[in-house]
């Protein structure tokens, strides 16, 4: 079976025995190789060299010896003979005479010459000797010079099936993926091990979409000892396009099988993609109604409509959670979550949060539907917050309704809001003037979030659009329009290639309000910035409207920007869990957007990748405030 973790393996198929040995070979016989998916996961074939480790391991080190064995060879072979030479497995037969003995020495070379042939070493001289008095136990020197190791000469990948005869874009982007990723190209040194990754990673790219039941036709090494190269010829058979049949779901028992296709979003007659499959095990072990899910196609059914064959482990219709936390923007945080997937009645989900915390706490309630057919769903909040920065404490309210999609790569979401908000000066004192963010309104709004980012939720490369539309009156004081946006864009730029690149990550985000002066428009609806994901080296909503007496309000305009530096910290040369960052924000917050001056921040720090997203601990300096702050945050969020 075809499931979300496709089975990858590949298979040596050249005959490494007959090339050793022969001056100058031209056809090695022709394989069919497996299909990728009745391979065995993690097995990549290593010839003649694994076997033997595992009979002389078998055998274990005897307690008396008949012979030993001294190698004289280069560092870069010697252990690879000391731990697989056939030999060394009589080593335990006491009785061994020297008739028996001398055969063994010239078997043994041919399994030296293999053994190097596994390394790319196909015209070594080899010495194979016997020391020792009479009488003595010997000693067997097997004295190695390897030669020039091989390189790749010439590589042809041809294709046979559906994708050799097809001249839609997308399969012949994905022909030119298979040979432009190839991992052995000319100039490249050849060994047994790499030829079988290179054929099984271009196995894989040919399975990951469109064709399942592909399979490697015949492999082919065509190796010039004497010229120490190696030519390659693969031919990847693709068999038929897969196009996506009805869905098959079993393990659902509390909620509605429907739910299961709405939230998968797999069409029937689409284009086979793991990548797909892959997003909707996601989408469904992430809505928080299924422990767990396995989203899989059987290639051995009918490709024209192939079942989608879905397992599910449904989640318990009630549940409750407590937690806690950490962040330097508030200090230490309890929670509470109490979980209701179906509620009796309408069959909404409901979510009822509450968090308790020094700066900010507050309790909310998150009621949903199920998705219809098109996607969307109807949903409402209601939410009670309290907010303090140590200038303004703001208690607010808020009530919302409307409706909500997730695809793919975009979110949207259209509600009506209520809000209001009462803000308090340090004293206690209520403040009513209008720049403070007291006052409350109704408006509707509109959302929309697009990500083209290569992994989630810790991307590499890729971008993201963001866009917040919305209009409505204050209803306190003097009632007047008014009208909010909110555009922002993040950016990740590999510098160079391969998991060892580093990144540059640009971020940009601005907003505005336009109202009439007097017009009261809620703090919710206003803004600040400044804290660990905003504008680093200052402190929480520590960006806004300096008022007498050190309060800082909220404003009606906002921009902030910033760039990363992002480099991978390696362990012997491959990327750690580890990455270094030095970073520069720069945002502000005013009345009027010509009163926009940029506050810098700049600093450093590590991030930790883990499976919620980076963990990043940043130090950074406020160039301001002249001051340096810690700063923590856990997760990507866009």
């Amino acid at each position: 079976m075809i499931g979300v973790s496709a089975l990858c393996v590949g298979a040596w198929l050249a005959s490494s025995h007959a090339i050793a040995q022969t001056p100058q070979v031209s056809s090695p016989s022709q394989t069919p190789e497996a299909p990728l998916a009745a391979a065995s996961a993690n097995a990549p074939a290593t010839g003649g060299a694994t076997q033997q480790g595992e009979a002389a391991s078998a055998t274990g080190a005897p307690a008396v010896k008949a012979f030993e064995i001294e190698v004289v060879a280069p560092d870069s072979v010697r252990e690879l003979i000391e731990r697989h030479n056939e030999l060394q497995r009589y080593q335990a037969i006491s009785d061994l005479e020297g008739v028996e003995l001398e055969r063994l020495l010239i078997l043994s070379e041919r399994n030296l010459r293999e053994l190097l042939g596994t390394q790319g070493y196909f015209s070594p001289r080899i010495r194979i000797t016997r020391k020792g008095a009479p009488g003595e136990r010997p000693t067997i020197v097997m004295d190695i010079e390897p030669g020039e190791p091989t390189v790749i000469g010439k590589v042809v990948i041809d294709f046979q099936g559906d994708i050799a005869q097809s001249s839609d874009a997308g399969t012949v982007e994905q022909r030119d993926e298979i040979r432009s990723d190839w991992k052995l190209p000319s100039g490249r040194r050849f060994t047994q091990d790499s030829w079988s990754s290179a054929k099984t990673d271009a196995l894989r790219l040919l399975v990951a979409r469109r064709y399942p039941a592909g399979k490697i036709g015949y492999s082919l090494a065509d190796v010039d000892p004497a010229a120490d190269l190696a030519h390659l010829q693969v031919q990847l058979d693709s068999g038929p396009l897969y196009r996506l049949g009805a869905m098959r779901v079993t393990g659902t028992q509390r909620y509605d099988p429907v739910l299961v296709q709405r939230l998968a979003r797999l069409q029937p007659g689409d284009i086979y993609d793991q990548r797909k499959l892959n997003d909707a095990q996601y989408r469904l072990t992430s809505s928080g109604y299924y422990d767990s899910a396995t989203v899989f196609i059987d290639p051995e059914d009918n490709p024209e409509a192939v079942p989608v064959q879905v397992q599910v482990t449904e989640a318990k219709l009630q549940k409750v959670v407590l937690g806690g936390g950490f962040s330097t923007n508030g200090g230490p945080r309890l929670g509470l979550e109490y979980r209701h997937n179906r509620v009796p009645g309408i069959g909404w989900r409901a979510i009822t949060k509450m968090q308790i915390e020094k700066t900010h706490s507050y309790l909310q309630t998150d009621w949903q539907g199920i998705p219809a057919e098109n996607g969307w769903r109807w949903g409402a909040i209601a939410k009670i917050d309290r907010l303090d920065d140590n200038e303004l404490t703001t208690v607010s309210q808020q009530l919302r309704f409307g409706r909500s999609r997730s695809d793919d790569r975009f979110d949207r979401n259209l509600y009506v809001q209520l809000d209001r908000a009462q803000v308090n000066a340090r004293d206690g004192a209520q403040l009513t003037d209008a720049r403070a963010g007291d006052g409350s309104a109704l408006s509707v709004n509109y959302i929309w979030t697009a990500r083209y980012f290569d992994s989630l939720p810790s991307p590499s490369r890729g971008y993201g659009l963001g866009a917040e539309l919305g209009g409505g009156y204050t209803l306190e004081g003097v009632r007047k329009p008014f009208l909010r946006g909110v555009a922002r864009w993040l950016g990740i730029l590999p510098l160079g290639e391969g998991a060892n690149a580093s990144r540059l990550s640009l971020r940009a985000e601005g907003g505005a309000v336009v109202a009439n002066s007097g017009a009261r428009v809620p703090s919710a609806l206003l803004f600040r910035t400044g804290g660990d994901t905003t504008v680093r080296g200052y402190a929480y909503r520590a960006i806004g409207i300096d008022y007498p007496d050190d309060v800082i309000g909220p404003g009606r305009y906002m921009a902030v920007g910033s760039i990363e530096w992002q480099r991978p910290i390696l362990r012997e040369g491959l990327p750690s869990g580890l990455e270094h960052t030095i970073f520069l924000d720069f945002g502000d917050v005013a009345e009027k957007p010509k009163d926009l001056h940029p506050r810098f921040g700049i600093g450093t720090g590590v991030r930790l990748k883990t499976p919620v997203g980076p963990m990043q601990l940043d130090l950074a300096y406020g160039l301001k405030t002249r001051k340096v702050r810690l700063h923590l945050s856990v997760g990507f969020v866009f």
